[in-house]
């Protein structure tokens, strides 16, 4: 063994400090049993959150990033997505034509906005988000949120939205197909402002891109990231992340925030 050290050209002391740790039985090794168990038991329903919430149910008091990463030593990722919200539901009012056509830009703000709604799950409750964002800047003017996709979500954002709204404007309000935009009182409601109403083709998550892209980085830098006590708490940490996402939050494209940009913008004009 002494002329396989020598051979080899390292020090004896690193060749016995190797068995030792060979030796060792390994720190995790009835951890990653059991996290394997649990994953296999449920069909790889379980994502390291409540996979970790199982542990806890067991005993076994273990942090969420460390049941994360021996998660994925083992190779071992949830199956289940979460499903985006669909409120299309066929042609229940008007259509509207695709007015926007992807032309994601606006020159100054209020020229374009764009709204659409997602779902959330939590505690055992759907929770829906429905948001307004202005092209010009990525800013969110104003959101509701609410356990049920009800009209009023739409209408009460709609209402609060308005009340950003200069008189003095040519905005055009984009959405998808869904039935909340479809309906009378909804294209009453932005007739009365002197709105043009504009709607993505159907089935094309595309047209109406900049909206999705928020839904995607709010649920990975907030929902996906923070650990929530309950839905008011996770209500409190939306509308302060919304808050960050406006006003601290800097957009690559901007290279400044969406509130900066449009303080600039005001100054300049």
């Amino acid at each position: 063994m002494k002329a396989l050290v020598k051979l080899a050209g390292i020090p004896r002391s690193t060749y016995y400090d190797l068995v030792k740790r060979m030796n060792r039985p390994e720190r995790d090794a009835n951890l990653k049993v059991e996290i394997k168990a649990i994953y296999e038991e449920h069909e790889g329903r379980y994502g390291y959150r409540r996979i970790r919430d199982e542990l806890t149910n067991r005993g076994q008091k273990v942090n969420h990033k460390k049941v994360q990463r021996i998660m994925k030593e083992l190779g071992l990722k949830c199956l289940v997505r979460m499903k985006k919200y669909k409120s299309y539901k066929g042609t229940v009012g008007k259509i509207a034509p695709n007015i926007l056509n992807r032309n994601f830009t606006a020159n100054a703000p209020n020229e374009k906005w764009t709204t659409d709604i997602t779902e959330f799950k939590l505690f055992g409750q759907k929770l829906y988000l429905s948001p307004v964002i202005d092209l010009f800047n990525g800013e969110i003017i104003t959101y509701t949120i609410g356990f049920r996709p009800t009209y009023s979500l739409v209408s009460d954002m709609l209402e609060k939205a308005f009340e950003r709204l200069p008189e003095d404007h040519q905005l055009l309000m984009h959405s998808d197909q869904g039935w909340h935009y479809q309906m009378k009182q909804y294209r009453q409601a932005l007739e009365s402002r002197g709105i043009v109403q504009s709607m993505s083709r159907k089935a094309n998550c595309y047209d109406n891109s900049v909206i999705e892209n928020f839904f995607g980085i709010m649920k990975s830098e907030l929902l996906y990231l923070m650990e929530f006590e309950s839905v008011e708490h996770f209500k409190m940490e939306l509308q302060k992340y919304i808050n960050y996402y406006n006003t601290k939050r800097i957009k690559a494209k901007l290279k400044m925030s969406p509130v900066q940009y449009r303080t600039h913008y005001t100054y300049a004009a």
